[in-house]
């Protein structure tokens, strides 16, 4: 296990050497989280005014919580395929820009739509099992479910950005090359969410302490480093998501084709060689 997690971490650290080389991939998670935000608010708004949230959820709340889990699900997905379309062009050996990535997201709107419709779905069941105030059996059942889809679907994206398929399809492909990678899957996510875990919770507890002393001065001063801490926190966000949209891009290339892009070639090759 160890040695399976070193390997994984060298692919992790693999993704950031690609990710130096191609800083506008740091774009794609920008315009996701913004596109995101005015979802959000599109959202909240004629929800409060129908008073949606008052009293028992009714058919009316189902509706709403549906479109708004497809068109953040969708925002997600389409910024996500974005990415990996251009990490791809860079593993091939390119040079991609943004608009390279917009554009061959663009040319799989209607997969991504649909599969942002299955994911919506499955997410709305998935949190309603972990809803389950007085069945704790069933929250767990939820939580496991929830990790088996997220491992699932892993490589959705990059199916969707490569192959000429529809969103079931993609689905089943990707559970396919999950048995391949199960391992790398797993490591490499987890290595990537502990990591950047760990850094948050450092940047917390320092961000906290630094606004301490910043308050014994003055608010103003307090309330500026605040900002910055918050700041520095989404960049964080955004370079995690970029490294785990490389990440998934690298592992489906090898996966498919057997050929290991620039820098990832000691840690695939093991990873995939005859068990």
């Amino acid at each position: 296990m160890f040695e399976r997690f070193s390997r994984s971490w060298e692919l992790v650290k693999a993704s950031a050497s690609v990710l130096r080389s191609d800083k506008e991939l740091l774009v794609f998670p920008v315009l996701s989280g913004i596109a995101a935000m005015i979802v959000v608010a599109t959202f909240l708004v004629p929800a409060f005014a129908m008073k949606l949230f008052d009293g028992e959820a009714g058919i009316g709340t189902a509706i709403v919580g549906f479109l708004f889990y497809l068109c953040q699900y969708f925002v997600i997905f389409f910024f996500n395929s974005a990415l990996v379309a251009a990490a791809m062009i860079r593993l091939q050996g390119g040079d991609p820009t943004v608009a390279d990535g917009l554009r061959a997201a663009r040319e799989r709107i209607v997969p991504i739509l649909g599969y942002a419709a299955i994911a919506a779905t499955v997410g709305m069941l998935l949190q309603a099992l972990r809803n389950k105030d007085n069945n704790f059996l069933v929250r767990m059942i939820g939580s496991a479910l929830g990790v088996a889809w997220t491992m699932a679907s892993f490589l959705v994206v990059p199916v969707l950005v490569q192959q000429d398929v529809g969103p079931i399809d993609a689905i089943k492909r990707s559970v396919e090359l999950l048995k391949r990678t199960w391992g790398e899957n797993a490591i490499g996510n987890v290595g990537i969410g502990l990591a950047f875990g760990l850094l948050m919770f450092a940047l917390i507890l320092v961000g906290l302490a630094l606004v301490f002393l910043a308050a014994t001065v003055s608010g103003a001063l307090a309330i500026t480093v605040a900002v910055f801490v918050v700041l520095a926190a989404l960049m964080l966000g955004i370079v995690q998501s970029a490294l785990s949209g490389i990440y998934s891009a690298a592992l489906y290339r090898y996966a498919t084709t057997g050929e290991a892009p620039a820098g990832f070639g000691t840690g695939l090759q093991t990873a995939f060689a005859p068990r």
